[in-house]
């Protein structure tokens, strides 16, 4: 009896995940170490009809028609911008590409994944969020994968019902040469703090080094303090957040773990912990499973870029009519207020 339970379930399961198929045709442009370790894996598990890969590079368009079965490779985008059965284009390039090429992909009414950053200044994504205004059934998504995670899902909806006191969140990693940490790395951070806690504005700001900001920023009356800072190790990179609410304290450690400590009570104002020892409890709201190698343990999921990709994809299939996108342009405004604030101190 139970073993046919089992098998019943086992069997629901496997046809879930083969019943549920995407009719839309997207396509891809760019292919970077980013984009193959983090992107592409999340488009073939969910089996995403992608008809078009452009890149900059003759030689890598040959090498990705030998690669990509059923692919077209072109070093051209207005092969997809012209391809009226294009639904959804993916844009992960050069940084400092992005606003061009999102703008093209707008202006022809096809629906936009862009990794971050979009652009590179407030006044550009003033312009994204006016054209992209122009053609409202046009989904659009930043790739702010840490929005998606699971604990910040988790922490988020447990914020909601507790009383904020205040937070403190380290960014730590090492050197970063290869583009500006603040737009690149440090965005993520910035844009984490505001989805969790709102709307925020600089209290004070300090820029200690070459590649490390001291941050505090305040929320209402939530006030939280940032380390951001590229002068650290890439082999013990840290990012941490603990806020502190009136009932407890909720620890998160590299999205991979979620933890929630009660503060002990107090009578008359005297901590009953200073007086008679007890055992603290620590609740895990969630935690990254090493063990068992399925999708829900995988980093890919852990880390937010299964869920940001699959979001998009439904909204442009219409499996999520009605929804809209909550990491949209307009959604990242104040994340590019704070930038710029940053950018124009120092």
């Amino acid at each position: 009896m139970i073993q046919n339970i089992i098998n019943r379930y086992k069997r629901a399961r496997t046809n879930a995940y083969l019943s549920h198929r995407y009719d839309s045709q997207f396509a891809f442009v760019g292919m970077g170490q980013h984009s193959l370790n983090n992107l592409y894996p999340v488009l073939n598990y969910l089996n995403v009809p992608l008809k078009y890969i452009c890149v900059t590079s003759e030689k890598k368009a040959k090498l990705i028609s030998r690669k990509f079965t059923g692919v077209k490779a072109t070093t051209s985008i207005s092969d997809i911008l012209n391809d009226d059965t294009i639904k959804g284009v993916f844009v992960s390039t050069t940084p400092t590409a992005h606003f061009q090429i999102a703008k093209k992909v707008l202006q022809h009414g096809k629906s936009l994944f862009i990794e971050k950053p979009p652009c590179s200044s407030i006044d550009e994504l003033n312009e994204l969020i006016r054209l992209s205004e122009q053609y409202p059934n046009s989904v659009v998504t930043v790739g702010l994968q840490k929005r998606y995670a699971p604990c910040s899902e988790i922490l988020k909806n447990k914020l909601n019902k507790e009383n904020i006191i205040s937070y403190n969140m380290r960014y730590c990693t090492g050197q970063y040469p290869e583009g500006n940490a603040l737009t690149d790395l440090f965005i993520h951070t910035i844009d984490l703090v505001i989805y969790l806690f709102g709307e925020s504005s600089i209290v004070a700001c300090e820029k200690v080094s070459k590649g490390s900001y001291i941050l505090m920023l305040k929320h209402g009356s939530i006030v939280g303090t940032l380390e951001l800072s590229s002068d650290y190790s890439w082999d013990s990179a840290i990012e941490t957040l603990s806020v502190c609410t009136q009932r407890g304290v909720y620890n998160l450690s590299q999205m991979e773990e979620l933890t929630y400590i009660p503060k002990q009570r107090s009578i008359c104002g005297i901590p009953i912990e200073k007086v008679v020892k007890r055992n603290s409890t620590i609740e895990y709201l969630f935690h990254h499973n090493n063990f068992s190698p399925i999708i829900v343990n995988n980093q890919i999921y852990t880390q937010g870029f299964y869920d940001e990709i699959k979001s998009f994809v439904d909204l442009v299939g219409n499996s999520s009519k009605g929804k809209k996108s909550f990491s949209d342009f307009s959604s990242i405004l104040n994340t590019y207020e704070i930038i710029t604030s940053i950018k124009n101190k120092f």
